[in-house]
């Protein structure tokens, strides 16, 4: 679907891209990079999961978290606490130091959210999020089925 020159796929790129750029204006002033502060929000959500899960969650190598986690641990933000059963996996939690940084970086989510939809009324922001539910719910169902290779054309 089209509106414009800009198609829906692209539209919701540049939002979701503009939206983090504005968001890490705000958390750079607090010494967050983009990728830590995401693991502090996805590790709040998930405390006492192992490395390899944390990784699967956000999406990234376990070594490319093994060296954010580091720098976390140095800040004393994560802890990693051993397996009781299997010495090889760690557990991650935060820190209670953890816990005013992860308030501050909500805050600057809601800033950003805020900005985002701006002179929208609260029955049109209603409206976007059942519309955008309405379109990962359709891609969750379309991406749990297999890719009839007749819908694809090579031309």
């Amino acid at each position: 679907m089209s509106t414009g020159s800009a198609t829906v796929g692209f539209l919701l790129h540049d939002i979701a891209r503009m939206m983090r750029k504005r968001f890490e204006q705000r958390a750079s002033s607090l010494g967050f990079t983009r990728s830590q502060w995401q693991v502090l929000v996805h590790l709040a959500k998930n405390e006492g999961i192992h490395q390899a899960g944390l990784a699967d969650i956000l999406e990234v190598e376990p070594i490319s978290l093994v060296r954010i986690l580091d720098r976390l641990a140095a800040r004393g933000l994560v802890e990693r606490r051993q397996h009781p059963t299997d010495r090889r996996i760690w557990l991650l939690y935060l820190t209670p130091a953890a816990h005013p940084s992860l308030s501050l970086l909500r805050e600057i989510g809601e800033m950003t959210r805020a900005e985002t939809l701006a002179g929208l009324p609260d029955e049109d922001q209603a409206r976007l999020v059942a519309m955008l539910n309405r379109l990962k719910s359709n891609l969750v169902v379309a991406c749990a089925s297999p890719v009839d290779a007749k819908e694809v054309s090579h031309g």
